[in-house]
């Protein structure tokens, strides 16, 4: 005679499972917080901004998204290793996230509760010049702007040695239908063995800026322009990929007919993780 199969597990039997993982799940993250708590100790960093770590972060992420699989939304899992991240980094030194509102408020407060969850204090400003100046005056604050557009060149302020810098760019996994898919800039103060530098963002300005020299440069790199219409120039924010180079940018504003006044670097961040139309 043949066997008959085993029988479904019940619901209590699953249930039981699930309570178990949820237990190990929380004892894992007070863990966790066991480990931070000794990394204080050892780092000392409980009044500066050195707790970021936008290299690492970037790797966890992708590892991250390389793993999952299953029924539980992608997003989910993003935004709850953000929060995690977040919150530690928080713990480790404290610091506030300055926000301009300018653009859209629901959506920037969306990327800041995605990304930081609620214990990170959220503040509101009406210009990025705005936030970017409270986290200049900040011991470790960081503030989200605008990755796509401005109405001022708040870029400019990251010129000087020993300024606030862009440390990374949101959301880091890019696709269509993300929760959070505001494009902002993340700006702080972060230690150098920290950075990742796999895009590098420059502070241009030139000089004969118009229309035909942007259709020149959009196939190099993404760029936000604010005109300067007094000096018939304007500043840019370049974001340069490893597949060119600020030099290549320079001579392609020089072919095109403009004059480069000055270049800084303002940043840097990890390049973004595409996940394909049909993944996870």
């Amino acid at each position: 005679m043949s066997q008959r199969p085993p029988a479904p597990p019940s619901l209590q039997e699953l249930r039981k499972e699930i309570d178990a993982i949820d237990e190990a799940m929380h004892r894992l993250l007070m863990q966790r917080g066991d480990i931070i708590d000794r990394l204080i100790q050892v780092k000392q960093t409980q009044e500066v901004g050195s707790a970021f770590r936008p290299a690492r972060e970037a790797s966890m992420m992708r590892e991250i998204v390389q793993r999952h699989r299953g029924i539980l939304p992608l997003d989910t899992v993003e935004s709850i290793w953000r929060v995690i991240i977040s919150t530690f980094t928080y713990v480790q030194a404290p610091f506030s996230v300055h926000a301009d509102i300018s653009a859209s408020e629901p959506a920037m407060r969306d990327s800041v509760r995605f990304h930081f969850g609620f214990t990170v204090p959220y503040v509101a400003h009406f210009s990025a010049q705005a936030a970017v100046e409270a986290v200049a005056k900040s011991k470790g604050d960081l503030a989200l702007v605008s990755a796509t557009s401005s109405r001022t060149p708040w870029w400019l302020e990251l010129e000087a040695v020993g300024a606030p810098k862009i440390i990374a760019r949101m959301p880091f996994v890019e696709r269509a239908d993300h929760p959070a898919s505001l494009p902002v800039f993340a700006i702080s103060r972060v230690a150098d063995s920290a950075v990742v530098t796999e895009v590098e963002t420059f502070s241009v300005r030139v000089s004969g800026w118009n229309a035909e020299v942007a259709r020149a440069l959009s196939p190099l790199a993404e760029i936000v322009a604010v005109p300067d219409t007094a000096f018939d120039g304007a500043a840019l924010l370049v974001s340069v990929t490893s597949a060119t180079s600020i030099d290549k940018i320079k001579a392609a504003l020089i072919e095109a007919g403009a004059s480069v006044r000055s270049t800084a670097l303002v940043g840097s961040h990890a390049t973004r993780y595409t996940v394909p139309p049909t993944g996870s």
